[in-house]
C-alpha cells in the first residue's frame, strides 16, 4: 500500500498495465484489487474496525474477513456453511491476524491458479459432487467481488479514521 500523506490520505494507485494475454490482464487486475482492501483494512483502530457503520451490519474487518472465505471457496474448494457468518470475524481476532489470514490465502489460492493454463477449463476443485466454475469465470467473479467490497472498505474505513484512497 502506498505511505500516508497528509490528513490520512494514502497516494492513488492507478490500476496495473497488466501483460498482454487475458490471463495476465484478470489476474492483474484482481492482485490489484486484493492489494488494495488488504490496505485499506491493514491498521485500522480498534474497535472501530469490528463496529458496523451502516444499518446493514456492514465492518470493515468483516469484509476481508469475509473475502477470505470467498478466496477459499472459490479457488481452493473449501466449503462454507453459513456465507451470513463470513461477515464477522471472531472478537479474538486481531487486524493484523484477519489481514494475514488473508494474504496467506491469497498466496494459496495463486498457487493453484498458476497451475490453470486454459481459462476455459474448469477449476481443479477439491469438493467432489459439485461443479466447478471455469477459471476465467472465477477470476471475473473474484475481481467483482473483490472490488464490491474494496469499495465499501474504503468508505467504511474514512468514516472510522479519514484515511482514504487506495
Amino acid at each position: 500500500m502506498p505511505p500516508a500523506t497528509r490528513h490520512g490520505r494514502r497516494r492513488d494507485t492507478p490500476p496495473p498495465r497488466t501483460g498482454s494475454s487475458e490471463a495476465e490482464t484478470l489476474r492483474g487486475f484482481l492482485d490489484y484489487l486484493r492489494t488494495s482492501i488488504a490496505g485499506t483494512v491493514d491498521g485500522a483502530p480498534e474497535p472501530q474496525v469490528r463496529t458496523a457503520a451502516v444499518p446493514s451490519g456492514t465492518n470493515l474487518l468483516g469484509l476481508l474477513h469475509h473475502l477470505t472465505h470467498v478466496e477459499r471457496a472459490l479457488f481452493l474448494g473449501a466449503e462454507v456453511r453459513n456465507w451470513q457468518a463470513t461477515f464477522r470475524a471472531a472478537p479474538e481476532d486481531s487486524v493484523a491476524g484477519v489481514v494475514a489470514r488473508y494474504r496467506e490465502t491469497v498466496e494459496r489460492a495463486n498457487v493453484a491458479l498458476d497451475a490453470c493454463t486454459d481459462l476455459a477449463a474448469p477449476l481443479p476443485r477439491h469438493r467432489p459432487g459439485k461443479p466447478a466454475p471455469s477459471v476465467r469465470w472465477a477470476l471475473t467473479h473474484m475481481i467483482e467481488e473483490t472490488g464490491r467490497h474494496a469499495g465499501h472498505a474504503d468508505i467504511l474505513r474514512e468514516l472510522i479514521d479519514g484515511a482514504t484512497g487506495r
